[in-house]
């Protein structure tokens, strides 16, 4: 689209964000290619408090899961006062208030779970009965799977506060999304990655969402830009099965789609939250079908016993 033959161009665009540095680099990091594409343009940032963000004493399960960081922007946007959100997809209910749309899902960094600790460099050298930290019960989950014998203790608070908690010695070691850790220059942090075998990521997980409102053309053309046509087709799946599986709690499921050979292959895991019994599968389709085969999957799982185990976590 040509901006300068537009009548009445938008000559400024409001981008909601929450105030976190990981919040503030990845809504500046949208924002700079937003101004690199419109060069007339201005982004103005504006930060806005989550629930997520305010109640930081107790784990994320107990509060309800999903929506916790991206109500109020969605809040906001829908009254007009932020033009649109940029969340991580990983904290996105898999479905929206009516009037919002997911616009644009940007290329996936690194999708994988990461290993921090300053003393061990791996999970297999940590010792009997070692603490680790994490605020997700599917990381817990897949972590007890590997080894049972672990304290898993709730970790909150941003990337930074996580970061000094485990440098303080609250933990022999944490575990976070690689992601976040690259973004924010902190890769060094990194003492190893989990393969998708030993755990599987969040749906989503390294991934940039854009939302906006739907009736907003002007912002939905300039976003759609940003949208990657691989990571969309992946993420497709994954949020659909996640909407089969249970919508937005909290659960112990793990979720993974990539292309290979022009097919899109899925993999998926539910978990019971020590570990012990773990349902999983994996299906493979074409990248079109991406909603069918997040469906299929789920299905799949959830008649091999997933249910059950998500019965008894109600």
């Amino acid at each position: 689209m040509n901006w300068e033959n537009q009548h009445a161009v938008k000559q400024k665009i409001i981008i909601g964000t929450r105030g976190s540095k990981l919040a503030l680099w990845q809504a500046e990091h949208v924002a700079d290619i937003l101004r690199t594409m419109n060069p007339d343009l201005e982004v103005e940032l504006q930060h806005i408090v989550t629930i997520g963000d305010k109640i930081l004493d107790v784990p994320l399960a107990k509060i309800g899961g999903k929506g916790l960081f991206t109500k109020e922007l969605e809040t906001a946007m829908l009254s007009g006062e932020i033009d649109l959100a940029v969340h991580s997809l990983k904290d996105m209910p898999t479905e929206l208030p009516p009037g919002l749309i997911l616009a644009a899902t940007t290329v996936r960094m690194d999708p994988h779970d990461a290993f921090v600790s300053q003393k061990y460099s791996s999970l297999a050298e940590l010792p009997q009965g070692a603490v680790v930290g994490t605020s997700s019960l599917r990381r817990g989950a897949q972590l007890l799977r590997l080894r049972p014998d672990l304290q898993i203790v709730s970790l909150r608070g941003n990337l930074n506060t996580r970061l000094r908690k485990l440098d303080e010695g609250q933990f022999d070691a944490i575990v976070l999304a690689a992601a976040g850790l690259h973004r924010l220059g902190m890769g060094d942090r990194i003492a190893a990655v989990f393969s998708p075998t030993e755990c599987l990521p969040a749906v989503g997980q390294g991934v940039l969402a854009i939302e906006v409102r739907a009736d907003d053309a002007e912002v939905r053309s300039m976003v759609a830009r940003l949208d990657d046509a691989e990571t969309r087709i992946c993420v497709t799946a994954e949020r659909k099965f996640l909407a089969v599986v249970q919508g937005g709690c909290q659960v112990p499921v793990g979720v993974f789609g990539q292309m290979e050979s022009g097919q899109l292959v899925l993999s998926a895991r539910i978990l019971s939250l020590d570990g012990v019994r773990c349902i999983e599968g994996k299906i493979a389709g074409m990248p079109t079908e991406a909603a069918e085969l997040g469906e299929a999957l789920a299905g799949q799982l959830l008649a091999a016993g997933g249910r059950e185990i998500l019965a008894e976590l109600e």
